[in-house]
């Protein structure tokens, strides 16, 4: 540290209001932060061998900036004013405003040091038999103990004076009794020894109770550390015992999961046999098992669900057909209380399909350090922070966003529904089905370069098309648009908010999603939750969705509130758990929805409802009285040895297989992310590089023609103004339902790719 840096402060300290000499002392000093801010005023108490800091001394209440333990500190003095603390390898370099100030704070560090040597020697002589690394614990436990200690010698400290003195008081006092004077000043001596006398007495009995609670509290002392310590062993003991839980329930739950589905064998009719019954239900009931109890969900009251008797039985049955379900959409079709039309089968699974690759190469065994890199981008954009791709999967972010449609069979049995109720379920379901992908998918998406596209043609096999490019860079925001040939047209703008908080990362879509049917004109519009990938620090990262989706049909005005509960250790709901009611324009319910964001979703038709009693906080539920669920979605297995291929699903597999005729943007052609999913990664993170470098290089160019252009207008006053970026394929337009400003599809991509004409696109990679 340079003299001059430190000599930079300059203010006066305030002075201490205690005596160097007494247990507490407190004051201003100035403390040494960097060299960019120098010396900082910071407010300092010395308590019990510990010297903390605060910014200010309203701070002493709630947080304190640092502490260093002086039975094993340094002192030193480098000049007139400054004092330098070490501890470890912790060093606190503090200056006083004048040397008398100063020196008034070395000496109560000096006694507080010694102090707390001299305590922590007679902690080590009381309980040597306790580990090294719990002196400070001991410190902590025995410190009023000892303070009581030091008051008492005080006391007889004092009672010695006492004594002492009063003595010679008594003496004098006789002595003037011999003396001759008046009777009536004799009589004024005489009361006066007598008091001193009583004062005297009362002076020894204070200090023998003193003492005799002296004693006490030694006796007690080291039943008060054997209690202390045995409370530390089992809260200790506690600790592993829940963390050993964790574990067993983490494996137990991954094993469960990856288990063969226990009926995939059985037969297709309804079984009703008891002994494999409750195995094959996968329903999650604290209670009998005709009932289910769901959380009250945020502005609308609580609710429970009790399933009518009369259907118990084909209830069973069902659960039994929807355990075996792989997830296919021929399972789909068992819902009885859904209207014909939805149950139609559209024929798309006899067409011929394309054969794609089923495996990618596996991922290399790279280990790194993600709080190395991370420390220093707290509170940072994510998308602003370098980082290699050791922390990335082999897709961008515009592929992710294709994987939407993972489930896009939910979208073309929607279209076939007569009610619009019904296919409102069905888009819950296909909201919720979007997350299935994420559950083990911790790793980044590739930030996609500005004006990079990504295309899936799915014309021949699914009768869809899907097309996005990336809009905007700062903020990052990609469009993304979909036809169906099977009635259905998706698009969105997705702008991706993401921080850092130090053990979390959150992440936040913003933008609404839109989905039209074209025989119906139901429009239904939606915003997506927020996404948060714990354990960034340490332990294993995991990823969880919570939050509140409203879907709303503008058409009919019915929406469908779902709710994603956040994860918690001790809550006694399902993992991931969804609910949802599906009500009318007039906000009568007509469905419960619930499932698990990782596995399936399920409706209930509500047949009645009646106001219930109280709940736990005080609020009246709503008790509806339904038909058996039916199961709307379930998610497909991940393919075999997904777990050395980022665990990409089966759609995920193919998002990055080469495609002729795609544009010279589009994803499959970035040559990092290439790189990076053939397993050579030192190469991509050079790649990687090259091509953010060659993007900043490009947004410089265009900052500066857009400077140039706005020198121009201001001379010439020509009132052309200079219109910066504009994407390719989309194009700001005003929605006439929500008003808001989005970026939608303005046509001229697949009839390019027709002609092979992409002489318009940027070079960006």
């Amino acid at each position: 540290m340079s003299e001059q840096g430190k000599g930079s402060a300059s203010a006066s300290a305030a002075s201490a209001p205690a005596a160097p000499g007494s247990d507490t002392y407190k004051g201003w000093l100035f403390k040494w932060t960097n060299y960019l801010k120098g010396y900082q005023r910071r407010w300092f108490v010395l308590s019990n061998g510990l010297l903390s800091y605060y910014r200010t001394q309203a701070e002493m209440a709630h947080t304190c900036r640092g502490t260093i333990n002086l039975a094993t500190a340094h002192i030193d003095t480098e000049d007139a004013c400054n004092i330098v603390l070490s501890s470890g390898g912790r060093t606190y370099h503090l200056k006083a405003s004048t040397e008398v100030e100063r020196q008034r704070w070395v000496t109560a560090l000096e006694l507080a040091k010694a102090k707390a040597i001299r305590m922590m020697n007679d902690q080590s002589d009381d309980s040597g038999d306790e580990e090294p690394t719990s002196q400070s614990d001991r410190s902590e436990i025995q410190g009023t103990l000892k303070i009581l200690v030091s008051k008492l010698d005080d006391l007889s400290t004092c009672n010695d004076l006492i004594a002492k003195h009063g003595a010679a008081l008594q003496r004098s006092l006789s002595e003037l009794e011999g003396l001759k004077i008046p009777v009536e000043g004799g009589e004024k001596f005489k009361a006066v020894n007598e008091r001193a006398t009583l004062f005297r007495i009362t002076s020894n009995a204070m200090i023998n109770a003193c003492r005799d609670f002296l004693d006490l509290a030694e006796t007690h002392s080291r039943r008060w550390q054997r209690a202390l310590q045995y409370e530390r062993e089992q809260r200790a003991h506690l600790e592993e015992t829940i963390e050993q839980l964790a574990k067993q329930h983490n494996s137990l739950e991954r094993a469960w999961r990856e288990a063969p589905t226990l009926v995939s064998s059985t037969p297709s009719a309804p079984t009703t046999n008891k002994g494999s019954e409750r195995p094959l239900k996968e329903e999650a009931s604290d209670e009998d098992e005709d009932t289910e109890f769901f959380d009250a969900m945020e502005d609308s009251p609580a609710f429970i669900t009790v399933t009518t008797t009369e259907n118990i039985q084909h209830r069973r049955s069902q659960s039994n057909l929807s355990g075996a379900s792989s997830g296919h959409p021929n399972d789909w079709n068992q819902d009885d209380h859904m209207s014909p039309g939805c149950n139609d089968v559209s024929g798309k699974e006899l067409q011929p399909r394309r054969q794609r690759r089923t495996h990618i190469p596996a991922k290399p065994n790279y280990s790194l350090n993600l709080w190395s890199i991370m420390k220093n981008c707290i509170g940072k954009e994510l998308s602003k922070i370098p980082m290699p791709v050791n922390f990335n999967e082999p897709l961008s972010m515009l592929q992710r966003l294709t994987e939407d449609l993972e489930y896009h069979e939910l979208l073309d049995k929607a279209a076939r529904c007569d009610s619009s109720l019904e296919q409102m379920c069905l888009v819950a379901a296909f909201s919720v089905s979007s997350y299935s992908t994420t559950v083990h998918r911790t790793a980044k998406p590739f930030n996609p370069l500005l004006g990079e596209t990504y295309e899936l043609d799915r014309l021949e096999e699914f009768g869809y098309r899907s097309l996005c490019e990336q809009v905007s860079h700062h903020p990052p925001a990609a469009a993304h648009h979909v036809i169906s040939q099977q009635g259905w047209t998706l698009w969105q703008e997705i702008t991706i908010a993401s921080k850092f908080r130090g053990k979390y990362l959150s992440i936040m879509p913003l933008g609404t999603i839109h989905l039209h049917f074209h025989s119906s004109g139901n429009h239904y519009v939606w915003r997506k939750v927020t996404s948060t990938v714990h354990n960034i620090i340490v332990g294993k990262l995991w990823i969880d969705q919570s939050g509140d989706i409203e879907i709303v049909n503008h058409r009919t005005k019915e929406t469908c509130q779902l709710k994603f509960s956040p994860y918690s250790y001790f809550s006694r709901d399902v993992p991931r758990k969804v609910t949802g009611v599906v009500a009318d324009s007039d906000g009568q319910a007509h469905y419960i929805l619930s499932g698990t964001w990782d596995d399936k979703m399920e409706s209930a038709k509500i047949v009645q409802s009646s106001r219930g009693g109280s709940g736990s906080e005080g609020k009246q539920k709503t008790v509806y009285q339904t038909l058996s669920p039916k199961l709307l979605w379930k998610k497909y297995p991940l393919p075999d040895n997904a777990e050395n291929m980022y665990f990409f699903s089966a759609l995920a597999l193919t998002l990055n297989e080469m495609d002729d005729g795609v544009a010279l943007t589009d994803s499959r052609l970035r040559p990092d992310q290439r790189l990076m999913e053939d397993g050579r990664w030192d190469e991509a993170n050079s790649e990687k590089q090259r091509l953010e470098e060659k993007q900043r290089a490009v947004r410089r160019r265009r900052e500066a023609e857009a400077s140039d252009a706005m020198d121009d207008e201001c001379e010439y006053d020509s009132g052309k103004e200079y219109e910066g970026y504009q994407p390719l394929w989309f194009h700001q337009r005003r929605n006439s339902l929500t008003g808001e400003t989005t970026f939608v599809y303005k046509g001229g991509y697949w009839e390019a790719k027709e002609r092979q004409d992409w002489n318009m696109c940027p070079d960006i990679f």
